[in-house]
């Protein structure tokens, strides 16, 4: 006999870098692994220290890493974590970042600017990574940036779930922040059953980051519970203003849903105090007690995720997750 034979085995194994090592355990449990153990630390000038604890030759390696503040840390930390999976010569490597960092800066809109939310992508291909995994990015068109499978996730189930459950009885309308998010708000009404769809006419500087004027409604709002979507919210200006423009147009009430709680800055106060009667988001991004509010309730995105890399693992279809066709 010239040649060997063996039966392939997979084995699934679970990273997590330090921004949100809670959502790693819930997806752990989840998947029913654990996390496999690691020396993560940072040294004096801020360099950061990656070394997993067990052997990943030959594993489908997972390296779970929220995108959130500090940022560019969180991002170099998790590009270290795929090189150091790239050359103990892990057998696939995906990312999973349920925040896709710097999306925002996905197009340039005047000369001498990056699309950054590109060279994230870049950056993860050199580091070794053979596939992405994201939940509701700011455009679909960053998918294209990263030339190996994107598998795309979508957190509207979980979130309007939670509102069909909360406000079956009342009125409802689908409110887009701006004219940007109409796709996205089509997809809403027709989840909570053909409700009506309205949007606010805005306008944005784009030398002025974070900074809108919300001017008027357009659509039918009054008597009516408005439900706001986004897939992130910042620095809470733009939602803010939203939910005081709708009241004044006669919503009956006004709730709150995005996907990412990015909060930065005076974001917490202005959501609290903009007369919302709930803020909703998943925890795709860590959302610490400070910033929190009564009227604020997180969903967990851990349910969805290890779904989505069960399926990954099995060579199925992430597609059948939303859609219900293979």
């Amino acid at each position: 006999m010239s040649a060997m034979s063996a039966i392939p085995k997979k084995n699934l194994m679970l990273f997590s870098g330090r921004a949100h090592p809670e959502l790693a355990e819930q997806v752990a449990k989840h998947l029913d692994v654990t996390i496999t153990p690691q020396s993560a630390y940072s040294f004096a000038n801020g360099e950061i220290f990656v070394r997993f604890e067990e052997s990943v030759r030959g594993c489908d390696a997972f390296v779970l890493q929220s995108h959130s503040a500090p940022i560019n840390d969180q991002i170099m930390e998790h590009l270290i974590m795929v090189d150091a999976l790239k050359r103990a010569s892990a057998k696939r490597i995906t990312v999973v970042m349920p925040f896709w960092g710097y999306a925002r800066q996905d197009k340039k809109h005047r000369g001498r600017e990056p699309i950054s939310a590109r060279l994230i992508a870049d950056m993860f291909q050199v580091a070794g990574a053979d596939r992405i995994m994201t939940v509701d990015l700011h455009t679909a068109q960053i998918q294209g940036f990263f030339s190996g499978p994107v598998d795309h996730l979508f957190a509207l189930p979980v979130l309007a779930e939670h509102v069909k459950r909360t406000y079956a009885e009342h009125p409802l309308a689908v409110v887009s922040p701006d004219s940007g998010r109409v796709r996205l708000a089509e997809r809403w009404a027709a989840t909570l059953g053909g409700t009506p769809l309205a949007f606010i006419h805005k306008t944005r500087d784009p030398r002025r980051p974070n900074e809108a004027v919300a001017n008027r409604v357009v659509g039918e709002v009054e008597g009516r519970l408005c439900v706001v979507i986004d897939d992130m919210i910042d620095t809470g200006g733009t939602v803010a203003k939203t939910a005081e423009v709708l009241l004044k147009a006669g919503a009956l009430d006004v709730v709150v849903a995005a996907t990412h709680g990015v909060l930065s800055g005076p974001a917490p106060e202005r959501l609290a105090t903009c007369g919302a009667r709930e803020v909703i988001f998943t925890d795709t991004l860590p959302i610490p007690d400070e910033k929190r509010f009564p009227t604020m309730t997180v969903l967990s995105i851990a349910p969805l995720l290890a779904r989505a890399i069960h399926e990954v693992f099995d060579d199925g279809s992430v597609t059948s997750l939303f859609d219900g066709n293979a």
